[in-house]
């Protein structure tokens, strides 16, 4: 978006809501409980991936007799090779804010409560552009993932589909973000970072 953060009153944008990045996790909670259609996409995504893990187990045990502790193993390599996708995961945040028009992006990370984050400094983006920053990642790292399903053998379709699902576990601040987009549906919402004191802050002004 080309307004600037001091143009957003001029253009009768009022602030609703202040984020500190301190207290991201209760806000992705909240918003990710409300009734809107991405918290319905994502909990039916996260369905969807436990539900395939589970079918595969029962096919993998039950019908061609593998063990289940190998089976167990191989899904919990999975968990391990989310944290090397974390990298990737923020670098591809920074190139779709990039191809959006962001300048000055950069990243954040809390160690104590184990989140990170991707940021664009007085970069203000309306819902169409911080969807596309917000599900970038999701869906470049769930296409390549679910293209190796088809070259993987053995167990290691269990280590792709682990860490399928626990991406997307990993994904809930970039969707519960989002959905507070849809929540305030009857509002044009724009989003930006300070990055130095560590705060977003959302603008809305009713829909024509």
């Amino acid at each position: 978006m080309e307004l600037k953060p001091e143009e957003l009153r001029e253009q009768g944008f009022i602030l609703l809501d202040s984020l500190d990045h301190q207290q991201l996790i209760p806000f992705v909670q909240k918003y990710l409980k409300k009734n809107t259609s991405i918290s319905w996409m994502y909990t039916g995504i996260n369905i969807f991936f436990i539900a395939v893990i589970v079918y595969w187990l029962w096919k993998s045990v039950y019908v061609e007799n593998i063990k289940f502790l190998d089976c167990f193993s191989y899904l919990s390599f999975g968990i391990f090779f989310v944290f090397l996708l974390i990298p990737i995961h923020e670098y591809i945040h920074v190139l779709a804010y990039k191809s959006q028009g962001a300048q000055h992006t950069s990243y954040d990370v809390n160690w104590k409560k184990f989140y990170f984050m991707a940021l664009a400094h007085q970069f203000v983006a309306d819902r169409t552009e911080f969807s596309i920053v917000a599900l970038a990642p999701f869906v470049v790292i769930t296409i390549t993932l679910s293209l190796a399903l088809f070259w993987a053998n053995g167990l290691w379709h269990f280590t792709i589909l682990g860490t399928l699902t626990m991406h997307t576990a990993a994904c809930s601040g970039d969707f519960g973000i989002l959905s507070y987009f849809y929540f305030h549906k009857d509002h044009d919402i724009v989003t930006y970072d300070d990055i130095e004191n560590k705060i977003s802050y959302f603008y809305g002004k009713p829909k024509s």
